[in-house]
């Protein structure tokens, strides 16, 4: 038979009252009465009806994720995570891959209400400001990333500019003078700001900005990485480090450049960002911006959470999460 909170209480020898404080993490119960309480639970076995619970609470027991592809390794990896996050929350989470297109972005925010999720977090790289106007029918929305659309929603990124000045001033301080850049894309908006942040490391340092360095990127794959690290080092002057716009345009850089005799980094230094597992399993392993993904999971599902429970309305949350910068073999460790 399954368990029910008065089979929990009559074993610890408290009120049902007590068992439901401690089953929903309430703080408030003396550490006696928890400890015979969690005893108890484990003996009977008893497991919470979460449907019910999100009934009581007026909740659907999901939220939505909407992130361009999961088999880019950062957004699988963060997808990992907001499950995570969700889950001390009772939420289930739907997951949406849009491709970047503004049509699946379109409809998929359109799908989105009150009665099928408490809240969705979403990582746009086409939308429209017009776009958002009233298409969630209330539902609270977490922005993820740098999107140039002027809304008034919830925000949670790092500074990308910072980080890729950090990252190229890190190459400049290992003494590379001639240091190129892979991803430049008009259509993402972490690229302006990453290339940003590259440009404003380099004049720091003193050193040219020729824009035969800066090599596009159309996606953020490892044969995109590949294909313009070809180009770089097919170049009269070849670069001596280069700066990825993430991890897995650095792997396909590596792959180049092996494959052409040079060196990393004795010849060629690479930095990448993201932080993704393969960057540490890469021969070499691969220096990259590790942006602190699990403080950018939570701090959405917090978002969500204090959007949709009662009270007080309050501002639109700007929320910058931190990063490092993760050191490895491909600069020279």
């Amino acid at each position: 038979m399954v368990a029910t909170l008065k089979d929990v209480a009559t074993l610890a020898g408290v009120s049902v009252k007590t068992v439901s404080n401690v089953v929903n993490g309430y703080a408030f119960v003396k550490p006696e009465n928890r400890r015979r309480v969690e005893e108890a639970l484990t003996a009977t076995g008893y497991r919470p009806n979460v449907g019910a619970r999100n009934l009581r609470r007026g909740r659907t027991g999901f939220i939505a994720l909407m992130v361009p592809e999961l088999s880019i390794p950062y957004f699988g990896e963060l997808a990992g995570l907001v499950i995570t996050a969700a889950q001390k929350q009772d939420w289930s989470v739907l997951i949406e891959q849009t491709q970047g297109t503004r049509d699946r972005e379109r409809r998929t925010l359109a799908s989105l209400g009150p009665h099928m999720v408490d809240g969705a977090i979403v990582s746009p790289e086409a939308l429209e400001a017009e776009d958002f106007a009233g298409v969630t029918g209330g539902v609270p929305l977490v922005m993820l990333g740098e999107h140039a659309v002027d809304v008034p929603l919830d925000h949670v990124a790092i500074d990308n500019v910072l980080a890729a000045r950090t990252a190229v001033g890190h190459l400049t301080g290992l003494g590379r003078r001639r240091i190129a850049a892979i991803g430049q894309n008009p259509h993402r908006g972490t690229a302006a700001l990453r290339l940003e942040g590259y440009r404003s490391a380099l004049a720091e340092a003193g050193l040219p900005q020729p824009d035969e360095l800066v090599a596009p990127a159309l996606n953020y794959h490892r044969r995109d990485g590949a294909e313009a690290m070809a180009h770089l080092l097919s170049l009269p002057e070849p670069p001596d480090a280069v700066f990825c716009f993430n991890d897995l345009l650095a792997i396909g850089a590596l792959r180049a450049a092996a494959e052409r005799g040079f060196r990393v980094p004795a010849d060629i230094a690479i930095v990448g960002f993201d932080n993704t597992e393969e960057s540490a399993y890469s021969l070499p392993s691969l220096t990259t911006i590790a942006p602190d993904k699990t403080a950018i999971a939570q701090t959405a599902v917090d978002l969500i959470r204090r959007r949709s429970e009662p009270g007080e309305p309050f501002e639109r949350q700007d929320v910058q999460t931190p990063f490092s910068l993760e050191i490895r073999e491909s600069t020279g460790t």
